[in-house]
């Protein structure tokens, strides 16, 4: 299969990338704009950046419409987020964070989770996730502003939240596939790197 990108509709680009990109780790969003509204969404495109200073990333697309999502907006307007971990355990409630409800909505009481007060940061972390990561924005780097472009967040992790041991046997998170497939993280091999 050869394929120029371009020649593709942006939604057939979309399924493309996902089909290949898997499992994709998913950063559940929580941000609050400067009322105090609270939201919460999870995004796969997502991962760590470096650790000096300790820093991730995830990339929000724009709707169908080209508009910005809440989440992008809030972090926009305050400068924080916190990124909660999905496991085998939250994942259906993480979907039912995805849905598109209007701004000011909050997904936190949609989906009925808990809102826990963050340590350095406004917007609070999903008290049934072990792992939280509070983040202040490092950097926006817009890629696209047209129907289902992205930006990319850069935010410098400054709090964590860690309940239990931290390994993929004990966190059970849940990887992205395609389309509304998900994965658990249960079974591994480990390959040591070669020493020079």
């Amino acid at each position: 299969m050869d394929i120029d990108p371009e020649s593709l509709p942006v939604k057939e680009r979309y399924a493309l990338l996902t089909s290949f990109i898997q499992p994709r780790p998913i950063a559940w969003v929580s941000t609050q704009d400067g009322e105090g509204r609270l939201n919460l969404a999870p995004f796969s495109f997502f991962t760590g950046v470096t650790a000096n200073p300790m820093t991730l990333c995830f990339a929000p697309a724009r709707t169908k419409e080209g508009r910005k999502k809440d989440t992008l907006l809030n972090i926009e307007e305050t400068g924080e987020f916190v990124v909660s971990i999905v496991t085998e355990e939250t994942a259906r409630k993480a979907v039912e964070t995805s849905a598109e409800w209007p701004r000011g909505v909050s997904e936190f009481e949609k989906a009925g989770l808990t809102p826990a007060p963050s340590a350095r940061v406004k917007p609070p972390r999903v008290r049934e996730s072990p792992v939280s990561l509070e983040c202040e924005l490092s950097r926006l780097v817009s890629v696209s502003e047209g129907p289902i472009g992205g930006t990319l967040v850069l935010g410098r992790v400054v709090f964590v939240h860690a309940e239990g041991a931290l390994s993929h046997e004990a966190l059970k998170t849940v990887g992205r596939l395609e389309g509304d497939w998900y994965a658990p993280v249960r079974e591994a091999f480990r390959l040591p790197r070669p020493r020079l």
